[in-house]
């Protein structure tokens, strides 16, 4: 029997128990890796995507699910795509969605579309949050989607503009776009696509002469717009773009001038009512004239008896003359009476006129 002494105390002990301690210990720590580990690393292992038992601590001291890492490599290699466990651990702490990602690069890879697994997880990141995933992105890319412009949600069911005749056009345009990769991050989304595309059908439709113009070749429509590169800086590559309706609106150009010549019907009419004012100020001006002119006349009169009263005591004027002067008086009265231009006629008029 092997016998050592402690250092600490100097008790003897037996090396049997610390190696069955120590072994004890072994065993319970790859029990703990084997329930742990132990069926995901054989379905690695068997899988051809072989896992080391550190990276899979490594998984679980990070918080990371190893299941999902581990299914998601499986998933790539069996695919063809060399992805390893960090760089789908990194995407993870990233706030990525590993499986979406490693699905959209094996359908990128059976499509024959060149997409490496960092475009990959920038377009998983840049769509987080907006109810697309890079997968949808990778399969609109490979089948293309068909766009309505004016879009269903606007409220608005045909885009409307006006011919130079003034007739309004109504259309209805749906747009075959498919995803860029390439520009995915960073790109114009749908709302652009559908904005340039009104824009371009009302400045078409806006150029053409007539709205006959319009009707007999709506194919034009779809050419002029899709000639403009409106897809420029945007997540999509338009393919087509197909007029599904054109329809006649109302006659803008009429009504706009029916609604101008009323304006300037009333702006004569006030040109007109300013101008009679000015008429009916300038004429009570001058009756006030009149009026003023006879006062002055009758106060000029009112100093004739007196004048001849200042006469009489002078003795420049005397009874003799005095007859003569009312004689010439009453005599001009009677030839003003018998020509109609009497006192009375005058009185008369001046009285008309006041009134």
């Amino acid at each position: 029997m092997n016998l050592i002494l402690a250092q600490s105390g100097g008790l003897p002990f037996k090396l049997d128990l610390v190696l069955y301690g120590v072994g004890a210990v072994v065993l319970l720590v790859v029990g703990i890796l084997v329930i742990n580990f132990g069926m995901i690393y054989i379905r690695a292992l068997f899988s051809g995507a072989k896992v080391t038992v550190t990276e899979l601590i490594a998984l679980r001291l990070r918080g990371i699910p190893v299941a999902l890492i581990v299914d998601g490599r499986i998933t790539a290699v069996k695919s063809g795509l060399p992805i390893t466990i960090d760089e789908l651990s990194t995407h993870f702490l990233a706030g990525g969605n590993v499986q979406m990602v490693v699905l959209a690069l094996v359908a990128a890879k059976k499509a024959g579309i060149n997409l490496v697994f960092d475009r990959a997880c920038a377009i998983d990141l840049a769509t987080k949050g907006t109810g697309k995933t890079v997968l949808e992105a990778v399969k609109t890319s490979v089948n293309p989607k068909v766009i309505d412009c004016p879009a269903p949600a606007s409220g608005k069911a045909t885009i409307d503009a006006v011919a130079k005749d003034g007739i309004v056009i109504k259309a209805k345009a749906r747009v075959t776009v498919r995803t860029n990769l390439d520009r995915f991050v960073g790109g114009a989304t749908e709302e652009t696509i559908i904005a340039r595309v009104g824009e371009g059908i009302v400045s078409t439709i806006g150029s053409s002469e007539t709205y006959k113009a319009v009707l007999e070749n709506p194919d034009r429509i779809s050419k002029t717009v899709l000639g403009k590169a409106l897809d420029s800086n945007t997540a999509f590559e338009i393919l087509s773009i197909d007029i599904a309706d054109v329809d006649v609106g109302g006659n803008v150009g009429a009504k706009l001038q029916a609604e101008q010549a009323e304006a300037n019907k009333l702006i004569a009419q006030a040109q007109a009512e300013v101008r009679r004012a000015a008429a009916v100020a300038t004429e009570q001006e001058m009756v006030a004239r009149v009026s003023e002119m006879r006062a002055r006349v009758v106060e000029a009169e009112a100093q004739i008896p007196i004048a001849i009263a200042a006469a009489f005591q002078k003795g420049h004027l005397g009874v003799m003359d005095y007859y003569r002067l009312k004689n010439i008086q009453a005599d001009t009265t009677m030839r003003e009476n018998i020509g109609g231009d009497g006192p009375e006629s005058t009185s008369s008029g001046a009285h008309g006129a006041k009134t």
